[in-house]
């Protein structure tokens, strides 16, 4: 979920995006096109022109292209290992990288910041790996303070990268575009890659470009528009968190039956149930489901 809101400084317009398992994620390459695709839908923008996105990762500015693509300054890469963040130091080829054990299976893997901390780990085939094992056990290792971001990383040519996706609070994905961005870095470092590739994943291609080692990471890739709808209010079930924002009588009469009791409207100015309160049962649930049920 993408939240498009008012800038906090200069910028056009301010981004959060959340996950899947409800934690907010620094940023999402593919999100911001998404985003971007949806700004120029909703106002005819022209070609050409760059929007200015504040994101916890930074100010990030997409542009919209001839063809339709979205191009993506992504910003520097963060290879100091207290940037990414990750416990791999910082070896002789400029980023954090070691060998992680798994379950007696030692695996090369290097670390890559994109504003939000991504592992890259390549393999000589993307099919044969047991990759839900794999990629569950490295989110949460102790080498990622903040959890991590999966990359399995096949390389077809210096110029065609394969990788497959496990994201950091949402587990197997089409796509990352942070992600493909953080693995041609790790590659030009490792000396697998050029510095424009071809990153191919599940949901599809996109073009990655590094030309300066210490400059910006340019993507670019599509957003196409799949549906529009609206959320009204009337649809949110009484006594959520959403159905609390809606407008409420400023002197709420005192409940005189549970079948009369309102939580959005009742409890609006204070709970009048402390004892049994709907909303407190209501995220109770929310996180026994989330915590027993897999939402890939």
């Amino acid at each position: 979920v993408i939240l498009a809101l008012p800038p906090e400084g200069a910028a056009d317009l301010r981004m959060r995006i959340f996950n899947a398992d409800g934690t907010e994620a620094e940023m999402c390459g593919n999100g911001i096109r998404c985003l971007a695709r949806f700004l120029a839908d909703s106002d005819g923008s022209p070609v050409g022109i760059r929007w200015s996105i504040e994101t916890p990762a930074g100010l990030i500015c997409p542009e919209l292209q001839g063809d339709g693509q979205l191009k993506v300054d992504m910003g520097a890469p963060f290879l100091l290992s207290d940037q990414v963040p990750t416990g791999l130091a910082v070896s002789d080829r400029g980023l954090p990288e070691g060998v992680i054990d798994l379950d007696g299976v030692e695996m090369a893997v290097a670390a890559v910041g994109m504003g939000n901390p991504h592992v890259v780990v390549p393999v000589d085939d993307l099919a044969s790996i047991p990759f839900d094992a794999w990629g569950a056990a490295l989110e949460v290792h102790s080498a990622f303070p903040a959890k991590t971001n999966v990359h399995f990383l096949q390389v077809h040519s210096r110029e065609r990268l394969e990788i497959r996706v496990w994201e950091r609070g949402a587990g197997p994905t089409l796509a990352c575009g942070t992600g493909a961005c953080a693995t041609l870095v790790a590659a030009v470092l490792l000396g697998l890659a050029d510095d424009c590739a071809e990153v191919v994943l599940p949901g599809g291609p996109l073009m990655i470009e590094w030309r300066d080692r210490t400059g910006s990471v340019l993507m670019t890739g599509p957003a196409e528009a799949v549906f529009d709808g609206v959320l009204t209010p009337d649809l949110v079930p009484a006594g959520s968190p959403m159905a609390m924002t809606r407008e409420a009588p400023v002197a709420p009469p005192a409940p005189t039956a549970a079948a009369d009791f309102d939580c959005s409207k009742d409890c609006a100015e204070e709970c009048q149930r402390p004892d049994r309160c709907l909303r407190d049962e209501a995220q109770q649930k929310v996180q026994a489901f989330l915590s027993s049920t897999s939402l890939d």
